[in-house]
């Protein structure tokens, strides 16, 4: 089995949901895991999948033009934040959608990622 990698980009914000359609075509395409914030300031995308479909998918995020698009968090091989613990299964193919920072950050903490994904962010300093 190949390692899994991951990537973390914010962006000012995500409201159209033409793009959204195709983030979702791209996350079924390149068989990723994909979760985004919709709505508001921040937009924050997170995709996680074999290395070449997440840097796919982070491609195509980026021709969308999206305001003020950051690669937080560069595609790299996933580090859980978690010592022990069972793995939570995403659907790979898929792009699951929340409304708010909170919503995201409880996300990230359920797939092993809270400092990864703090630290992404710019809350905290290594």
């Amino acid at each position: 089995m190949s390692p899994i990698w991951n990537a973390l980009i914010r962006t000012h914000h995500i409201t159209s949901r033409k793009k959204v359609a195709k983030l979702r075509a791209a996350a079924s395409n390149y068989n990723v895991y994909a979760l985004l914030r919709y709505g508001g300031c921040p937009g924050i995308m997170y995709c996680q999948g074999t290395e070449a479909s997440v840097r796919d998918w982070v491609s195509t995020v980026q021709r969308l033009r999206y305001k003020d698009f950051q690669l937080v968090k560069k595609a790299a091989e996933k580090m859980s934040d978690r010592v022990e613990g069972k793995e939570v299964v995403v659907d790979y193919g898929k792009l699951e959608e929340v409304e708010s920072v909170k919503e995201f950050g409880a996300r990230m903490q359920d797939l092993g990622l809270w400092v990864w994904w703090r630290k992404g962010m710019g809350y905290i300093t290594d």
